[in-house]
Order: structure tokens, then C-alpha cells, then sequence
């Protein structure tokens, strides 16, 4: 069963229909879905991980912890930031290499190319 719902931002947040994974994810939390943000960004300033905060429990930046996509390290710092077993996540980015990435971690990868395919696929798996 998954618990654990990560994202890339720059793709899929960035996506022209963002606001549909944004309310997505705002209703995974509201049924206790744990949900991450993991970047390849070198950080984000304190406004900024203030907005994102509605949105997820963890926010995992590259050049905050030294490691980045599609390193499995990566995946394996944000499960654990969850409070979360790789097994139990599924990753969504728009590089199909970081979506292998996090299915070496262990993950259940999301390759988002539409975002109506991508939603489907989470309402698949998160129902």
C-alpha cells in the first residue's frame, strides 16, 4: 500500500495545468497521504518553502543535501524524511531517468508526460 506521494517540481509543478497536482496533492494530505517535493535546485529561500509548504510534509533540494536526481540516495533521504519506506512511495517526474532513479530506490515510478495521464495514474494507485 502506498503511504508516500513525491514530486519533481520543474515539469510537473511547472506544468501549464499546475493547479490540478497542487489541489492533488493538497487532497493526498487532507487523507494522509505524506507527500514530498524532491528538486535537483540548489535550495529554496524561506518564502518560497513557505508556499510550498501547504503542500508537503518534506521538501527535498539537491544542493541542500548533497546528492541529486537520479542518485537513489536522493529518493532514499526524502521516504525517510517522510517517515517512509521507499516500498511504500510512488514518484512522479517528467525525466524518465529520474523516474528510474526512484524505481531503483524502490519506488513506484510516474513517468508525467500529460497532466491527466499523471492524475489518472495516482487516482489508480491511491485509491
Amino acid at each position: 500500500m502506498l503511504k508516500g506521494l513525491l514530486v519533481d517540481y520543474a515539469g510537473v509543478l511547472t506544468d501549464p495545468d499546475a493547479h490540478l497536482p497542487y489541489d492533488y496533492l493538497r487532497a493526498a494530505r487532507r487523507h494522509g497521504t505524506r507527500t514530498g517535493l524532491v528538486s535537483n535546485a540548489p535550495g529554496a529561500g524561506p518564502a518560497a518553502k513557505n508556499d510550498l509548504a501547504p503542500f508537503f510534509d518534506a521538501l527535498v533540494f539537491s544542493g541542500e543535501v548533497g546528492v541529486a536526481k537520479p542518485n537513489r540516495e536522493i529518493y532514499l533521504v526524502a521516504a525517510e524524511r517522510l517517515g517512509l519506506v521507499a516500498a511504500t512511495c510512488a514518484f512522479v517526474d517528467d525525466a524518465e531517468r529520474n523516474v528510474r532513479g526512484a524505481t531503483e530506490a524502490g519506488m513506484v515510478g510516474i513517468h508525467h508526460v500529460t497532466m491527466a495521464g499523471t492524475l489518472d495514474e495516482l487516482a489508480a494507485l491511491f485509491s
